[in-house]
């Protein structure tokens, strides 16, 4: 517990060095700009309670302390915002060293570019919005019998957290704000450094659908649209870059770093996915309930676990604009689980991805334009199926 006491006291300090000097800049810049500063004007509540903290915050870190270098001045020295771990003198305890060291191996182990291409933002923080607009599609059959649902658009909105590496985010659908009963969100993690990308992800959409089926003999029959079919998907997959040196995806997808030279590169990995639909048949009209108990597959379940490879590219579009390009495939082993009116097994298993993105930086603001497609195929002796998921993302954040 104390150690990690000491992480956190340490991270008050740095805070609290930063706050200090942020003031005395403000002034200054105040100072040289205005001509006639208005000396009537008296501080609000909120500037004197500002003010009261920030004298507070310097006469702490510039009153006088012990610098004896003994092993309790690491400890005086974090108290007054004078750290330094490249000091050997400082007497840092073990695992504060231990900590630091690996946090420097890890950061150059995985996260160096060559600057010439990709350089960092400077800061470590990152708050997103984003307005993700998507649309899933199901085609399935047995024999000569077929059937196909596409969903109407879902519009989601939601909010992401990222520190360095690490990203955090959650969104629902639009509706639900205004009362609606919500019928699609999505959960999502990510870790993306200079050698590779880790998400994971679960997606939920019980949206209406617009049902086209087709039997042996006759022709394609369009029903209404209905909240017949829920489709549930959750996942985690890994990609590797081998040009790690010269591109960067965190700049086009994270924001975290500039890409300022055109670089693209080979990628290879995996994803694991599972997919879950579950049909109701009573949504149906009776002449469409009976073509599905044809079918039998009320209820489809099944889990892909694939290698992937494929290619991406940034393109340095003058200062502040970024355009990315990238194409997956993979394959591998689709296994089937058992349900109702289907029996366990395995089989091959295909995937496609694509993605794009149109990136903006101003300073400390982004905005990006996103797309994204994947799907996925599963092909057996008596049945076909095929799930692709499509978005088109508007995304504005600030990086602190």
């Amino acid at each position: 517990m104390r150690r990690f006491y000491i992480l956190f006291m340490l991270m008050i300090c740095w805070g609290a060095q930063a706050m200090a000097q942020a003031p005395e800049q403000t002034a200054t810049a105040v100072l040289t700009d205005t001509v006639q500063p208005d000396t009537t004007r008296q501080p609000n509540r909120f500037q004197r309670f500002k003010q009261s903290i920030t004298k507070r915050i310097n006469d702490k870190l510039n009153e006088p302390y012990d610098t004896t270098r003994d092993n309790r001045y690491w400890w005086r020295a974090m108290k007054h915002g004078k750290v330094n771990f490249n000091d050997s003198t400082m007497g840092y305890p073990r695992f504060l060293l231990f900590c630091y060291r690996l946090y420097k191996w890890g950061d150059k182990a995985f996260n160096s570019y060559d600057t010439t291409y990709v350089v960092s933002t400077g800061k470590n923080w990152k708050l997103t919005l984003k307005n993700q607009n998507w649309m899933d599609n199901f085609v399935g059959g047995e024999g000569d019998d077929h059937m196909i649902f596409t969903s109407g658009a879902a519009s989601n909105i939601g909010l992401y957290l990222s520190f360095m590496a690490v990203s955090v985010g959650y969104s629902l659908d639009v509706d639900r704000i205004s009362g609606a009963k919500g019928t699609s969100e999505r959960l999502e993690f990510s870790f993306t450094c200079a050698r590779f990308t880790a998400e994971m992800h679960k997606t939920t959409n019980s949206g209406r659908m617009d049902t086209r089926v087709k039997t042996a003999g006759s022709d394609w029959e369009r029903g209404d649209k209905l909240r017949a079919l829920r489709r549930e998907s959750m996942g985690v997959s890994a990609m590797y870059f081998f040009n790690n040196r010269k591109y960067a995806r965190a700049a086009a997808y994270c924001y975290s770093k500039f890409q300022r030279r055109s670089a693209g590169s080979a990628l290879a990995g995996f994803s694991i996915c599972n997919f879950d639909f579950k049909i109701d048949p009573e949504q149906f009209t009776p002449s469409q309930a009976e073509v599905f108990a044809d079918f039998g597959i009320e209820h489809v379940r099944y889990t892909d676990y694939c290698l992937k490879g494929g290619y991406a590219y940034n393109w340095v579009l003058g200062r502040k604009f970024l355009l990315n390009l990238t194409g997956t495939v993979g394959a591998g082993v689709k296994h089937v689980h058992s349900t109702k009116h289907m029996a366990s097994n395995n089989t091959g298993a295909l995937i496609f991805g694509g993605n794009f993105a149109l990136t903006y930086n101003h300073k400390r603001y982004f905005a990006s334009l996103q797309s994204n497609i994947n799907t996925s195929l599963y092909v057996s002796s008596k049945r076909h199926f095929n799930y692709t998921i499509a978005d088109l993302t508007a995304v504005l954040g600030i990086r602190f």
